[in-house]
């Protein structure tokens, strides 16, 4: 059960990558960039649209991670203890309190994204943006590099 729900929680964390990043380079990108370029064509979607998808997306890893965290705190937890993995639990404790902080942003978040663009507001989202990406990059690779280093569902 843990192994189906930990391989969920990928795939879903897997689509919220895919879609903050892209946000947040369509977000970044200056507004005089070529067309055809790389860069360019991330300004060919509206950013907009992917906010409700990653509010959603979000929301359903964070509520995954918090299931399988069960199974990391019981089973996984005191070997990689044993074993002297200090610095990858360290990173794992920041991958908590970095999706609580995100958690916290997402309303506002979301709320930024729904009102008009404006000088002001596109600030506030290119900030809000990147903190989140950053936050869904962080968890990402060090939920990665926990489950190889943990061996979880083996």
């Amino acid at each position: 059960m843990a192994t189906t729900l930990l391989i969920l929680h990928g795939l879903v964390a897997v689509a919220l990558l895919g879609a903050i990043t892209h946000q947040t380079l369509a977000t970044c990108v200056p507004l005089g960039a070529k067309p055809h370029s790389f860069f360019g064509r991330f300004r060919a979607v509206p950013a907009a649209g992917f906010t409700n998808a990653i509010v959603v997306l979000y929301l359903i890893s964070a509520l995954l991670g918090a299931v399988v965290y069960l199974y990391f705190k019981i089973d996984l937890q005191p070997y990689l203890e044993r074993d002297r993995h200090w610095h990858a639990l360290g990173f794992f404790d920041l991958k908590e309190d970095f999706v609580a902080i995100g958690l916290g942003v997402l309303p506002a978040y979301w709320f930024c994204w729904r009102q008009p663009v404006n000088g002001r507001n596109h600030q506030l989202r290119a900030a809000l943006t990147l903190l989140l990406a950053f936050i869904v990059w962080w968890g990402f690779l060090v939920g990665h590099v926990m489950n190889n280093i943990g061996g979880f569902g083996s």
